[in-house]
């Protein structure tokens, strides 16, 4: 037998045999996977309706009200409806009462190393005040990434939307396709929503919800759009399609935006680790000249509370509502 038949032949038997133990693997591992997905969609479900009885617009009655929920949505939140609306837009199944216990706990590690190492006062509340927002930055990122991809979904859910609506749906059954075809987290807040009006609160409270939990400008417009076409009437289909290409250019926009201050967000990024990146260096090149440094902990708080007055001075600069 020639080696290049004999080596077609090899290749052949490799072939199948990865194809057959491919096969092997699905029978065994992906067979149940439907199942397992619906019954996890049943789950979510359940857990969704749970959260949504104890939702504080079905403890008081008033609120089901239109007129009640709009003096509601016209209250100013105080800081702990802020900070639960804060995590209840993350996406978190944080309960506020964790976030200060995850608060304290990082406030203490952080006050360690200034305690017990440096034994300084400064350096322990510097770091116990560093530690204790550590938590709320992460909950604030969590939040700004879900709400950025939660923007990004949204000009194809009004296009499927105004399709069905021209189809003959109504609104909810269009809210219901949106939650069944898309992917989170639009189809975890549209089916919230659908779900309230299941459960008997009025459409429009539903809808203000709705806009108070994403607390997006796209949405807003959305929900403004389909509460006047209730009142007044009106072609809610096409405003649904012109509200996806507003959303699109609004898109577009910020990406335009993102480019022409990527230099200057750059150089802050730059800025702002040069001073400690020089310090580790330092560190390891000439250490005790380095070591001088902390001798003198109140330059050492000047310097950071100078870079953190810089580094807000120019978020606010490449960072605005349009």
């Amino acid at each position: 037998m020639s080696p290049a038949l004999l080596s077609l032949l090899t290749f052949i038997s490799i072939l199948f045999a990865t194809i057959s133990l491919a096969s092997l693997a699905s029978d065994l591992f992906f067979r149940d996977r439907a199942r397992v997905s619906r019954r996890l969609d049943e789950e979510f479900q359940k857990n969704q309706k749970e959260s949504i009885r104890r939702s504080s617009l079905f403890k008081d009655l008033h609120k089901l009200k239109s007129t009640e929920f709009d003096d509601a949505a016209a209250h100013q939140p105080d800081l702990r409806e802020r900070l639960e609306q804060l995590l209840e837009q993350s996406g978190l199944t944080w309960t506020l009462q964790k976030l200060v216990v995850l608060s304290l706990v990082s406030s203490i590690v952080m006050l360690l190393p200034g305690a017990v190492i440096q034994r300084s006062l400064i350096f322990a509340v510097v770091g116990a005040l560093l530690g204790s927002v550590l938590p709320l930055f992460y909950v604030k990122i969590k939040r700004k990434s879900r709400l950025d991809k939660l923007c990004a979904q949204l000009p194809e859910a009004y296009d499927l939307m105004a399709r069905g609506l021209r189809a003959g749906q109504t609104i909810a059954m269009t809210m219901k396709g949106v939650a069944e075809e898309f992917p989170q987290p639009i189809a975890g807040e549209f089916a919230y929503c659908y779900e309230q009006q299941n459960l008997g609160l009025a459409a429009d409270a539903s809808l203000r919800d709705l806009s108070r939990r994403t607390a997006l400008m796209e949405i807003n417009i959305f929900v403004v759009a389909v509460v006047i076409q209730k009142q007044v009437g009106g072609n809610l289909a096409e405003i649904l399609e012109k509200l996806a290409a507003l959303v699109r250019e609004r898109a577009k926009m910020r990406g335009t935006i993102n480019t022409l201050t990527a230099e200057g967000r750059m150089q802050a990024a730059l800025l702002m680790a040069l001073p400690p990146g020089m310090f580790v260096a330092m560190l390891i090149f000439n250490r005790d000249y380095a070591l001088v440094l902390l001798e003198y902990p109140m330059l050492l708080l000047g310097v950071v509370v100078s870079m953190g007055i810089g580094a807000l001075w120019i978020r606010k600069i490449i960072n605005f509502d349009f």
